[in-house]
């Protein structure tokens, strides 16, 4: 389910990325790196009978390294509420999101993360070109 819903906002924030992996190789990704190495939390409604993800964040070592929510749910307080959980007993966090996902950087930059590097994207598999952020208290 997390996996469904990471492909769904992924490419709803950033269209032009569509594709970019299998449903396979996503459920691939987060059995054996997110959910064995990061811990991982998830928001749910359950308004409807049956309780639904609608957002997951993953951290690991001072590393924000995921937060989607279901694009149905954008600004209605769920990735707020899903950072706030990873900050509540970390000192700092970082963490790396597409130069070309406004939606995200404005999310964090809002919510105090500092722009701290801009890369060309040689560094990641996607090629794309990417913002690293930093928060501390």
């Amino acid at each position: 389910m997390i996996a469904l819903l990471h492909r769904t906002a992924f490419d709803a924030a950033m269209p032009h990325l569509v594709g970019l992996h299998t449903p396979e190789e996503d459920r691939w990704f987060f059995r054996k790196r997110v959910f064995a190495h990061d811990e991982v939390w998830v928001a749910e409604d359950d308004g409807s009978g049956s309780s639904n993800i609608i957002g997951y964040c993953a951290v690991r070592s001072g590393w924000l390294n995921q937060l989607y929510v279901d694009p149905l749910r954008w600004a209605r307080g769920t990735g707020s509420a899903l950072l706030e959980q990873a900050r509540a007993d970390r000192p700092a966090l970082q963490l790396w999101t597409f130069q070309c996902n406004s939606r995200a950087r404005r999310f964090y930059e809002a919510r105090g993360f500092v722009l701290a590097e801009l890369t060309d994207g040689s560094g990641n598999k996607e090629n794309e070109p990417d913002a690293r952020y930093v928060w501390s208290r």
